[in-house]
C-alpha cells in the first residue's frame, strides 16, 4: 500500500508527481497495486478494458484528517503473465457515485504525451510550432479517444486540469512533469470537444494560483466567462500567394468588428452575418485588403482586442474558430486579403490570464521597470526568456498557417523597442551596453519576421511604430527588422495638422504637405487614417476640418485624394469612407443613416472611384518605394497653396499627374510643367458635382500640353484647379 505521506499528498493535491503512484505499480515485492484518486465516489471497481468482466474492488483508503472518504482506493490486481513477469491487465475503471455509475479508462495507465523530439525543441526554444503540442488536442492513444493536455509552468510543484468533466476538482486530474522543459502533461480519456477546462497551479511556494486559462486554447467561453474550451486545432488553410510583393497595390479598410454594424437588438453581428454584409461592402468599394483589429480573445471589449488574453482563440464574440476560417475563406473569394492586428507587446494581469502563471513571473519581467506598461497597466512579454519568445513566434505563424490570414499588423512596436518608452529616468533598466534599445525585443521581432518569410513567403507584416528607429522595413540581413510595411505615422500627423488649420492660415505650414517625401522611400510606408486618429476625443476626420458644411466636405475629399495620389500603401478606418460626424463609439454602429444625405455619400463613391483608379494605375503603386517612381512638378507655391507631382510606373506608359488646391479659390490658367507633348485627362475630380462638389474643371475633361516653358520643363499645362480639391489627371501620350 501506498505510505501514509504520499497518501496524504495526494488527497490534499500536494503530490508533484502523481503519475509515480497512481495507476498500476508494483511495489518491493513485485505485487501490482492499481491506485486511483476519486473524491467524493462511494466504490470504485477495476473491470477487463474488452470483456467488462470484474477483475478487483479497490478499497477506500483511511487517512486523517479525511477519515474514511479520503477519496484514494488501491487494491491489488491480478497479473497477466508476458515474458515470464507480471504485467497488468488493460482494465477500466467502474466507479459508484452517489448519483449513479461511470465507467471510465484510467489517465494514469496512459503513457507520456510529449516525444523526445517535442521536449527537446520546447526546451529549447526553438519548436516552430508549438501550438502542435501544447494546449488541449483531441487525439487517440492505444485505440482510446480522449484529449491531451500540456502546459509549460516550470516553477509549480503540482499543476491539475480542472473542469466540466471532473467537477473542477483539482484532486482529480494532477498532470505528470516534464521537468526536462517545464512543461505538465496529461491525457485524459473520455473527454471530447466542447470541454471547458482550466489549470490549478501549485506554485513552489505551496500558493494555489486562480485557475488559469490555458495559453495555448484554441477557444475560449464568451465574456465574462473565462474557461477554454476544448476544440480541434484548425488544419492548414490553403495558401493564397507564393510571395509578397511590395509593387502590388494595397488599400486597406481598417474594421473594428463589434462596432461595423450591430444587430437590430445592439447585439454583435457573427461570422457569417459579417461574411454577408461586410464583405461584399468592402470588395464595392475597391479596397484590397480588411484590417481587422484584434480578433483574439480579450476580456475586456473596451481594449478593442488589443489587451488580449488568448492569443490563440479567436475571440467568442463572434462566434466560432470554425466561423472565422470561413470568414477568412470568403474574404479571399470576393478577393480580398486579410490583415489581423496582433499584439506581442503586452498582456493584461487579469487573474485567470498570464500574471504570475505559475507563482512567479513567467510570461512577463519580474521587475516592474521592465515588466510593467505604466500607460496602459499592463504587462510586458520577458523577450529574452526563451520559451515565451517560442509561445509569440509559434502564435504569428498560427494565424496564418491555420487560419489563412495574410498578413499580420504588429502594435505598439516603438513600445516594445524601447527599454525607457514612457518611462522617466530611474523607472527604466539599461540594456547590457547600458543604451535604452531593447535588444530581446529586436531579437524576437527579427525572428518572427524571418520565419514568416520564411514559411509562409505570401503573408506579409505591418508595424505600427512610431518613431524614427531606422530600418523597420528592412531584412534583418540588412539590419533591419524584417517588417514588410511600417505605418508613416509622421505623415498622418503633419497632413492631418495642416488640414484642420483655416486656408487663410495654410501657406504657413506648407512644409507640412512636403516634408514627407524628405523621408518617403526610407520604409515602405502604408499612409494610415486610423481608428486612433477619430477617438478619445480627436473627433471624427470630417468634424476636425475647419470650414462651413461644404467647406468641409471638400478639405476631406480634397485630403483623400492628395493620399491616394501619395506614394505610400492606403490605410482608411471604418466611417470615413462616408464621412462619419461623430467620433468613433466602440460601443455603438457606424451611423449608417448618413448614407441617405447626398454629401456623405458622395464622399462614399469618391473612395470607390479612388481605388477603383487606384487598382487599374501601375503608376498610383507600383513604384511606392523607390525615388523613381516620384518627381515634384510645384512643391512651393505656398502663397496660393498648391502642390502639383508626378507618379510613375515602370514603364512609364500611365504617367499621372496630381494636382491639390488646398484653398477656397477657383485658379483659372493655372500653369504646371508638363514631362511632354500630350493630353492630361482628368480621371478624378474630388470637386465634382457626383461627390457632392461644385463641378469646377477644366474644358472637355482635360488639358493639352503646350510648348511653353514651365517649373524647368519645355513643355505645359494651362489648368483650372477647382476650390478645395484634388485633380489627378493621366497623360495620354
Amino acid at each position: 500500500m501506498l505510505n501514509k505521506d504520499e497518501a496524504l499528498a495526494l488527497c490534499r493535491a500536494e503530490h508533484g508527481d502523481p503519475f509515480a503512484v497512481l495507476g498500476p505499480h508494483k511495489d518491493a515485492e513485485g505485487c501490482l497495486w492499481l491506485r486511483t484518486l476519486q473524491p467524493g465516489a462511494d466504490a470504485v471497481y477495476a473491470i477487463d478494458a474488452e470483456s467488462g468482466q470484474f477483475l478487483v474492488e479497490l478499497k477506500q483508503r483511511e487517512i486523517e484528517p479525511f477519515g474514511a472518504f479520503s477519496g484514494l482506493f488501491e487494491a491489488q490486481i491480478p497479473a497477466r503473465p508476458a515474458a515470464g513477469d507480471a504485467a497488468p491487465p488493460r482494465y477500466r475503471l467502474r466507479i459508484v457515485w452517489p448519483g449513479g455509475v461511470q465507467e471510465a479508462d484510467d489517465p494514469y495507465r496512459f503513457p507520456p504525451v510529449l516525444g523526445e523530439m517535442d521536449v527537446w525543441l520546447l526546451a529549447e526554444g526553438s519548436h516552430l510550432r508549438p501550438f502542435e503540442r501544447l494546449g488541449a488536442h483531441p487525439c487517440q492513444i492505444d485505440g482510446v479517444d480522449g484529449v491531451a493536455f500540456a502546459v509549460w509552468a516550470p516553477d509549480a510543484q503540482r499543476v491539475s486540469v480542472v473542469g466540466d468533466f471532473n467537477t473542477w476538482d483539482s484532486r482529480r486530474h494532477p498532470m505528470r512533469q516534464r521537468p526536462e522543459c517545464g512543461v505538465w502533461e496529461i491525457f485524459l480519456p473520455g473527454i471530447d470537444v466542447g470541454a471547458r477546462y482550466k489549470y490549478e497551479i501549485r506554485a513552489r511556494s505551496g500558493e494555489i494560483m486562480p485557475h488559469k486559462a490555458d495559453p495555448y486554447g484554441f477557444a475560449a467561453e464568451l465574456r465574462p466567462a473565462t474557461a477554454s474550451i476544448v476544440t480541434h486545432m484548425p488544419p492548414p488553410a490553403p495558401r493564397q500567394h507564393q510571395e509578397t510583393r511590395l509593387d502590388q497595390p494595397v488599400s486597406i479598410y481598417e474594421v473594428h468588428l463589434g462596432s461595423w454594424q450591430r444587430n437590430s437588438d445592439g447585439g454583435f453581428l457573427d461570422w457569417q452575418e459579417m461574411a454577408q454584409r461586410l464583405i461584399p461592402y468592402a470588395a464595392d468599394l475597391g479596397f484590397t485588403h480588411l484590417e481587422l483589429l484584434p480578433v483574439s480573445e480579450h476580456p475586456f471589449d473596451g481594449s478593442w482586442g488589443y489587451q488580449p488574453l488568448g492569443l490563440y482563440a479567436p475571440t467568442a464574440r463572434f462566434g466560432s474558430p470554425q466561423g472565422f476560417r470561413d470568414f477568412v475563406a470568403a474574404c479571399h473569394a470576393a478577393g480580398l486579403q486579410v490583415i489581423v492586428d496582433w499584439v506581442p507587446a503586452h498582456f493584461p494581469s487579469d487573474a485567470h490570464g498570464l500574471a504570475r502563471f505559475d507563482g512567479q513571473a513567467l510570461y512577463e519581467h519580474a521587475d516592474p521597470r521592465e515588466g510593467r506598461h505604466q500607460d496602459w497597466g499592463t504587462l510586458i512579454y520577458n523577450f529574452g526568456r526563451r520559451e515565451v519568445f517560442n509561445f509569440l513566434t509559434g502564435n504569428a505563424l498560427f494565424w496564418i498557417e491555420r487560419y489563412g490570414i495574410d498578413g499580420l499588423r504588429v502594435d505598439a512596436v516603438a513600445s516594445m523597442l524601447y527599454r525607457d518608452y514612457s518611462r522617466k529616468e530611474g523607472e527604466w533598466i539599461p540594456n547590457a551596453f547600458g543604451g535604452r534599445e531593447n535588444l530581446e525585443a529586436v531579437h524576437f521581432l527579427r525572428r518572427m519576421n524571418e520565419v514568416i518569410g520564411q514559411e509562409c513567403p505570401g503573408a506579409a507584416t505591418y508595424a505600427e511604430e512610431s518613431t524614427a528607429w531606422p530600418s523597420v522595413s528592412r531584412p534583418p540581413s540588412m539590419g533591419g527588422l524584417g517588417f514588410h510595411y511600417k505605418w508613416n505615422m509622421g505623415w498622418m500627423h503633419d497632413v492631418l495638422d495642416y488640414m484642420t488649420r483655416d486656408p487663410i492660415h495654410r501657406r504657413y505650414h506648407h512644409n507640412q504637405l512636403t516634408f514627407g517625401l524628405l523621408y518617403a522611400f526610407t520604409e515602405n510606408f502604408v499612409l494610415p487614417l486610423s481608428h486612433d486618429e477619430v477617438v478619445h476625443g480627436k473627433g471624427s476626420l470630417i468634424s476636425k476640418m475647419p470650414g462651413d458644411y461644404w467647406q468641409k466636405f471638400a478639405n476631406l475629399r480634397a485630403l483623400y485624394g492628395f493620399m491616394w495620389g501619395h506614394p505610400g500603401k492606403k490605410l482608411l478606418f471604418m466611417g470615413g469612407e462616408f464621412a462619419q460626424w461623430n467620433e468613433w463609439n466602440d460601443a455603438g454602429a457606424l451611423d449608417w443613416n448618413l448614407l441617405d444625405f447626398p454629401m456623405h455619400d458622395g464622399v462614399r463613391r469618391l473612395i470607390r472611384d479612388l481605388n477603383q483608379l487606384y487598382r487599374h494605375t501601375p503608376a498610383l503603386y507600383e513604384i511606392d518605394f523607390e525615388h523613381q517612381g516620384f518627381e515634384w512638378i510645384s512643391a512651393n507655391d505656398s502663397d496660393n497653396s498648391v502642390i502639383a507631382f508626378l507618379r510613375y510606373g515602370r514603364d512609364r506608359a500611365r504617367t499621372v499627374l496630381c494636382v491639390c488646391n488646398f484653398t477656397p479659390v477657383v485658379r483659372h490658367d493655372y500653369r504646371l510643367g508638363v514631362p511632354g507633348p500630350g493630353r492630361f485627362v482628368e480621371r478624378i475630380n474630388t470637386d465634382s458635382h457626383y461627390y457632392g462638389g461644385s463641378n469646377v474643371g477644366n474644358p472637355f475633361g482635360g488639358a493639352y500640353a503646350e510648348n511653353i516653358p514651365s517649373h524647368g520643363r519645355d513643355w505645359s499645362v494651362s489648368l483650372t484647379l477647382p476650390p478645395l480639391a484634388t485633380v489627378i489627371f493621366e497623360w495620354e501620350h
